[in-house]
């Protein structure tokens, strides 16, 4: 029970409940851990879009269809936008489906997200495309299995995460290629430089769609987090997985902001170093990265957008020629796509050793 009662309301009663209500029949988090923990979750959803701002505006600054500062604009607000239009979905997978709920402590999240943290800002100054996603997943993974072990763990969701690991660059890829080669087949008989025009504008639509499907993706894991560390405090019910409207609205702002922030350098690798784009080949990147972002927001299934454009991309850049896509720079990136989570995993272990010889 809540020790100053119930109200009923989707979204504006939870509101209070945050402020005014706590648990009075289970054990409860220090508020303190709570706030710190809410706060570390939104400076990771400042990152992440900070982070992952590259997959959003890579190929519309790669083909020069818009300047840098108008991409960024663009996928800010599309980001902000997101969250709100596709539900909240994959926050419940991240917020419930990784940790067991016995083992789901303000300390192992806090830890998770710190791993989270930590590798987002590595990668971002060596300009690696990893995933914001998945360090987030392994960070959660590494300071459980310290908590608890293997008992800790969620397999199922973590099962469902590594396989999506695989799933989502090659759907990215396959869906790229195909719809690469349908264009080059009906535009075959119009002239290159009116291709350009056209689909100069259409690319404006096809980054701004995918911005939206990020902003879902990503905007929603942070959501997660939140709604997660608040059940440990008290203030939600465990059985009933609600995501509160200020949760959405704090996570769409943090990851918006982020974006608009940017990093360039990963724009540089996602735009330009993999394989050279012209606006049709952009258009069908964020198009199919943008379908699977969707179909796995309507899914819950949480799903790398770093991995889904950046196989896109590999997938357009084929229908040109193999030698087109350098290959060389996308080991790079499947290396550290596969080092993502060990890597995060373990900062996240660490951190939480880290929390008990403190003490806290």
């Amino acid at each position: 029970m809540y020790g100053c009662g119930r109200y009923s309301g989707r979204y504006s009663s939870q509101i209070w409940i945050i402020v005014l209500c706590r648990r009075n029949d289970t054990k409860v988090e220090p508020i303190p851990l709570i706030i710190t923990g809410i706060i570390a979750a939104l400076f990771f959803d400042f990152v992440n879009g900070f982070h992952d701002a590259a997959n959003a505006i890579a190929t519309v600054v790669g083909t020069r269809v818009l300047k840098p500062i108008q991409a960024v604009g663009m996928a800010a607000i599309a980001n902000f936008i997101g969250p709100f239009v596709f539900g909240t979905a994959i926050a419940a997978t991240v917020g419930k489906g990784i940790i067991q709920p016995n083992f789901s402590t303000a300390e192992v999240i806090l830890a998770g997200l710190v791993g989270a943290i930590v590798w987002d800002l590595i990668t971002w100054y060596f300009g690696l495309p990893s995933s914001s996603s998945h360090a987030l997943i392994g960070g959660l993974i590494g300071s459980a299995l310290v908590s608890g072990g293997f008992e800790a763990i969620v397999f199922g969701g973590v099962q469902k995460v590594l396989t999506f690991l695989v799933v989502s660059p090659v759907l990215g890829f396959v869906i790229a290629l195909a719809f690469g080669i349908l264009l080059i087949y009906f535009l075959k008989k119009y002239h290159p430089s009116k291709i350009n025009r056209v689909f100069g504008k259409l690319q404006i639509a096809s980054s701004a769609f995918f911005s939206l499907t990020h902003g879902a993706n990503d905007g929603q894991k942070t959501m997660g987090v939140i709604t997660a560390l608040l059940i440990t405090g008290g203030f939600l019910d465990a059985e009933n997985f609600e995501v509160p409207i200020w949760v959405i609205l704090s996570a769409s702002i943090a990851l918006a902001f982020g974006t608009f922030l940017g990093g360039w350098r990963i724009v540089k690798t996602m735009a330009f170093r993999i394989t050279e784009l012209k606006p049709y080949q952009g258009f069908c990147a964020e198009t199919g990265g943008g379908v699977i972002l969707t179909a796995m927001a309507w899914l819950g299934i949480p799903v790398s957008t770093t991995h889904a454009i950046a196989g896109a991309i590999m997938g357009i850049g084929t229908t040109r020629r193999l030698s087109a896509v350098r290959w060389g720079i996308g080991k790079k990136i499947i290396y550290a796509w596969i080092i993502t989570i060990p890597a995060s995993a373990g900062i996240g272990a660490l951190v939480l050793l880290l929390f008990k010889l403190l003490g806290l």
